[in-house]
């Protein structure tokens, strides 16, 4: 029983982990576009063409968009 409460407590543990990186990655993508979007493209945000500050849902949806090229990409590598 000993050994049971101690993988839950290592699921858990992964879980809550999983989660914080999850967060502060959706926070650096979200701080990263509106640092380096609008200096690389300054007329296209003006414009109206491209957006200078994106969405938490939005942040979510590239991070799962990267997290695929990045299996993907790992997937690849390690077919090799």
């Amino acid at each position: 029983m000993a050994r049971r409460s101690t993988w839950i407590g290592w699921v858990a543990g992964g879980l809550m982990v999983a989660a914080i990186v999850f967060l502060v990655m959706l926070f650096l993508i979200k701080v990263l576009w509106a640092w380096t979007v609008p200096s690389l493209f300054p007329g296209a945000v003006a414009q109206g063409l491209v957006a200078g500050s994106i969405s938490w849902f939005t942040a979510f949806k590239l991070a799962i968009f990267l997290a695929l090229l990045a299996g993907i990409a790992g997937a690849r590598k390690g077919g090799d």
